[in-house]
C-alpha cells in the first residue's frame, strides 16, 4: 500500500508539473477532461523521452539493453501498471482522443521506418560473406524450426484470441516471424562488450542474427501483402514473393549503383548543412514508397533502403553517428514506450492468458536455440561454439517489438496476442545476456584466430583502413603518372573512390590526361584488390569507383573546391615539383595549400615511367618510431604489395658511434619489429638496416641508389611554401629519383 501510495504521489506531481492534473485528481476525485492538442502532444513526448531514457539508462547499467528500459518505460506509464493503479491519470497523460492518438502514432509510425533504416545500415554484408557456410546453416535452421513451432501455434491456439477466425493463416505466420526473428542491435551489443566482434564465432552470432533478421523482414513483407490482398491463395502469395523478389534484385544491382550516386552527388554539390542525411530519408521514404506500390508493406523498403546505404562506400561513419543520433534520442524511446503503453500485461491475471503466455516463452525459446544449435552443427563447429549460438540467437528485443507493433496495426493481432508476444520479448531478451556472457567465457582462443585478431588490432591502428575518399591532383607528366600509379593501389586496396583534379592549362589537354590517368588508376586499383583479397584471405575489395572534378578556374580552386567535400588523403604530382635547393615549388605548395587534410607528394627530377613500378621495384621506407613515419611505411607496404615489389625499412639514429648504446639499440629493434609486423599484415618480407648520423637525411641518400623509389612520412610545417623539414629538404638536393612524402 505505501508503495502505492508513494507511486500515485509521484504521477501526481508529473502530472502538475506538465500541467496535465489538478487538485481534484490528486485529491482522488474525477478526473479533469485530458488535455487535445499540441500541448498534450508535447507532454506526451516529453514525459516518453524522460522516462525511456532514464529507465533505458538503468538498464544500461544492469547489463541489458537499453531499448528494454523504453519498452518498460511505456509498460510503467500504460495499461499495464499507471492504467491499473490510477486509470483517471493513464487517460489524463495519454488521452485517447482519435485526433490525438493520430499525432503521437504518426510520430511512432516514421519511427519504424527509421529503426528499420538504422537497421539495415547495421546489416554488414561484408561479414555475412566472409562468414559463409556456418552462418548461412544457422540463419536457416534458426529460422526454420522456431517459424515452424510458432506457425504451428497460430493454428491450435483459441479462436476467441484470434482477430478474424477467418485468417488464422496471418495471425500464425505473424506467430511464426516473432518467434524466428533475431535482433541484431541486441546481439552485436553482447558480443562486441565481451570483445567477441573479431573472434571467428562472434562474428558467425553477428552474420546470423543479420541473415535471419534480412530473412525475417522478408517474412514480414510477404505475410503483410497476404494480410492487405484480403485473399491468401496460392495466385496472391505467388504474385507477393515475385514482387519482393523483382525488388531486392534491382535494388541490390542497380540500386545499389544509384543510391551511391545520389549520396555523392548530395556530398558534393550542395553546400546546405546535413544533404545528405536529407537524401538518405528521401531514398528512404521512396524505397518504401515503391514496396508499399508494389503490394508490400513499407517497412521492407525502409529495411532495403539502409542496407544499401549502409554499402555506400563514402561517409558511413559520418552518416551513421548523424542518423543514429536523431533515432536513438528521439523516435526510439517514443516508439517503444508507446509499444510498451499498447501491451497491457493484467490479461496474465487470468490463468489461462498466463499459461498461454508462459507456453509461447517456452516454445520460443526452446525453438530458437535448437534451431540455432543444429545450425551451429551443420555448420561445423563445436558442442560449446554451438551452445553459445544457442544463447545469442534468442534475443528478440527491439525487432520483435516492431513486428507485433505492425502486426497489432494491420489487425493481424489481437491486443492479448500482442501482449504475449512483447512479455515473450522482454523474459527472452532480459534472459539473453547473461546466458551468452557465460558461454562466451568458457572458448578459448585458436592459433589462426589470435594470427587474424593480430592482424585485425594492426588495422585498428593503421592510416590507410580509415581512409574512405582519396583524391589526386595531377598533370600529363612522368611524375603525373607515377602518382596515379600510386594512388590507384591505394584506393584498390580498400575500393575507396578516388576524384581527379587535372591540372592543366586548357581544358583539351586536361580531357586527354585525365583519361590516361584513369586507364592507370583502373590497372593499378585492380592489381592490388586482387594481391589484397589473396594476402588477406578477405573478400576482394569493390572496384574503385574514378570521378573527375573539373570545378574552378585554377588548380588550386579545382582542389579547394573538391577539399570541401570530404576527401581523406590527396595524392600531389606535378612537373617541377621542386629545386636543386632541396625546395618544393611555389606552384605545387599552392596548389597544396588549398587542401587541409594528410597529403602525399610526389617530388622527383628525373621521373621514370610509371612501369617501373612493375619490374620487381625496391622501395626505400625511412623510420624513426613516430607516427608520421608508420604511416608512410604503411602506404609503402600498400604499393608494394599491390606491384609486387621489394621494401627496405631503414632505421636512422641521430647517435654518433653508429647508435650502439643499449637504449638506442634497444629503441632500434623496437621500432623495426614493429615495422615488420605491420610489413607482415601486408604479406611482405623486406629488409631492415639501421644507420646513425645526425644528419638523418646522408645515410637515406647512400642507401637511395641500391632503390627505385622512397616512401617517408614526415610532418608539414607551418608556411605558405610546403616544407616537410630539414632532413627532406637534404633528402631532395641529394637524391633526384622519386620520392613519395607522405604527411599525415
Amino acid at each position: 500500500m505505501r508503495a502505492n501510495a508513494m507511486w500515485l504521489a509521484v504521477m501526481a506531481a508529473a502530472a502538475a508539473m506538465f500541467g496535465l492534473a489538478g487538485p481534484a485528481a490528486a485529491a482522488g476525485a474525477a478526473a479533469p477532461l485530458p488535455p487535445t492538442g499540441e500541448a498534450a502532444f508535447v507532454a506526451e513526448i516529453v514525459l516518453l523521452l524522460a522516462a525511456g531514457r532514464l529507465l533505458g539508462e538503468a538498464m544500461v547499467r544492469l547489463g541489458q539493453p537499453s531499448v528494454m528500459g523504453m519498452l518498460l518505460a511505456g509498460i510503467l506509464l500504460g495499461h499495464s501498471v499507471l492504467g491499473a493503479l490510477w486509470p483517471g491519470a493513464e487517460r489524463f497523460l495519454f488521452p485517447s482522443a482519435p485526433a490525438q492518438k493520430a499525432m503521437i502514432d504518426g510520430l511512432s509510425k516514421l519511427g519504424i521506418l527509421l529503426l528499420l533504416l538504422l537497421t539495415g545500415m547495421e546489416t554488414d554484408l561484408k561479414l555475412v560473406r566472409k562468414v559463409g557456410r556456418a552462418a548461412v546453416t544457422v540463419s536457416l535452421a534458426g529460422i526454420a524450426v522456431p517459424f515452424a513451432l510458432g506457425f504451428a501455434l497460430g493454428e491450435f491456439v483459441p479462436q476467441s484470441i484470434l482477430p478474424d477466425a477467418g485468417h488464422r493463416l496471418v495471425t500464425a505466420l505473424f506467430l511464426g516471424t516473432a518467434l524466428s526473428i533475431s535482433s541484431i542491435k541486441i546481439v552485436a551489443m553482447v558480443v562486441r562488450e565481451m570483445n567477441f566482434m573479431r573472434r571467428n564465432l562472434g562474428q558467425i552470432i553477428v552474420a546470423s542474427a543479420i541473415l535471419e533478421d534480412s530473412i525475417g523482414w522478408i517474412i514480414v513483407a510477404v505475410t503483410l501483402g497476404i494480410a492487405e490482398s484480403g485473399a491468401p491463395g496460392l495466385a496472391s502469395i505467388a504474385r507477393i514473393a515475385a514482387g519482393i523478389a523483382a525488388f531486392l534484385v534491382l535494388s541490390l544491382t542497380f540500386g545499389r549503383r544509384i543510391v551511391f550516386a545520389l549520396i555523392r552527388w548530395a556530398n558534393d554539390t550542395f553546400e546546405s548543412e546535413f544533404a545528405v542525411v536529407t537524401t538518405i530519408l528521401v531514398i528512404m521514404g521512396s524505397m518504401a514508397l515503391i514496396t508499399s506500390a508494389i503490394g508490400v508493406q513499407s517497412v521492407l523498403g525502409a529495411f532495403v533502403a539502409g542496407v544499401l546505404v549502409g554499402e555506400s562506400p563514402i561517409l558511413t561513419r559520418h552518416i551513421d553517428e548523424q542518423l543514429r543520433g536523431v533515432i536513438t534520442a528521439l523516435f526510439m524511446p517514443v516508439f517503444f514506450g508507446l509499444s510498451g503503453i499498447s501491451a497491457d500485461l493484467t490479461v496474465l491475471r487470468d490463468p489461462a492468458m498466463l499459461l498461454l503466455t508462459l507456453g509461447l516463452i517456452v516454445i520460443a525459446s526452446l525453438g530458437k536455440f535448437s534451431g540455432a544449435f543444429l545450425g551451429g552443427k551443420l555448420g561445423g563447429l563445436r558442442n560449446g561454439e554451438a551452445l553459445a549460438l544457442g544463447c545469442g540467437m534468442n534475443a528478440r528485443g527491439s525487432t520483435e517489438v516492431i513486428v507485433a507493433s505492425i502486426g497489432l496495426s494491420m489487425g493481424a493481432l489481437t491486443q492479448n496476442l500482442f501482449t504475449m508476444i512483447v512479455t515473450m520479448a522482454l523474459v527472452t531478451t532480459t534472459a539473453m545476456p547473461p546466458m551468452l556472457r557465460r558461454a562466451l567465457a568458457r572458448l578459448p582462443l585458436g592459433k589462426s584466430e589470435k594470427e587474424r585478431l593480430e592482424r585485425e588490432a594492426l588495422d585498428e591502428k593503421g592510416f590507410i583502413p580509415k581512409l574512405e575518399r582519396v583524391l589526386l591532383a595531377v598533370d600529363d607528366s612522368a611524375a603525373g603518372k607515377i602518382a596515379a600509379r600510386i594512388a590507384g593501389a591505394v584506393a584498390g586496396s580498400r575500393g575507396m573512390p578516388i576524384g581527379i583534379v587535372e591540372i592543366a592549362k586548357s581544358a583539351r589537354k586536361a580531357d586527354a590526361a585525365g583519361e590516361g590517368h584513369e586507364r592507370v588508376i583502373k590497372d593499378s586499383a585492380k592489381e592490388s584488390a586482387a594481391a589484397a583479397a589473396e594476402t588477406a584471405e578477405e573478400e576482394k575489395p569493390r572496384k574503385v569507383d574514378i570521378s573527375r572534378e573539373v570545378k574552378g578556374r585554377t588548380p588550386g580552386d579545382k582542389v579547394a573546391e573538391a577539399a570541401r567535400k570530404g576527401f581523406g588523403l590527396m595524392f600531389l604530382g606535378t612537373a617541377g615539383s621542386r629545386n636543386r635547393a632541396g625546395e618544393i615549388s611555389p606552384r605545387l605548395s599552392r596548389i597544396a595549400g588549398d587542401f587541409d587534410g594528410p597529403l602525399a607528394v610526389l617530388v622527383c627530377e628525373d621521373c621514370p615511367a610509371a612501369e617501373f613500378l612493375d619490374g620487381g621495384a625496391r622501395i626505400l621506407v625511412p623510420v624513426n618510431g613516430t607516427d608520421v613515419s608508420r604511416r608512410g611505411a604503411e602506404t609503402a607496404f600498400v604499393l608494394a604489395r599491390a606491384c609486387g615489389a621489394g621494401a627496405t625499412a631503414l632505421y636512422v639514429s641521430a647517435e654518433n658511434g653508429g647508435g650502439r648504446s643499449g637504449a638506442a639499440r634497444r629503441n632500434a629493434e623496437a621500432v623495426l619489429k614493429d615495422i615488420v609486423r605491420l610489413a607482415a599484415r601486408y604479406d611482405l618480407d623486406i629488409q631492415t638496416a639501421v644507420a646513425s648520423d645526425r644528419a638523418a637525411g646522408r645515410p637515406i641518400a647512400r642507401v637511395a641508389p641500391k632503390h627505385d623509389l622512397i616512401v617517408m612520412g614526415v610532418n608539414k610545417r607551418p608556411g605558405e611554401v610546403l616544407f616537410f623539414g630539414n632532413t627532406a629538404a637534404a633528402l631532395m638536393r641529394d637524391w633526384t629519383g622519386p620520392i613519395l612524402f607522405v604527411a599525415s
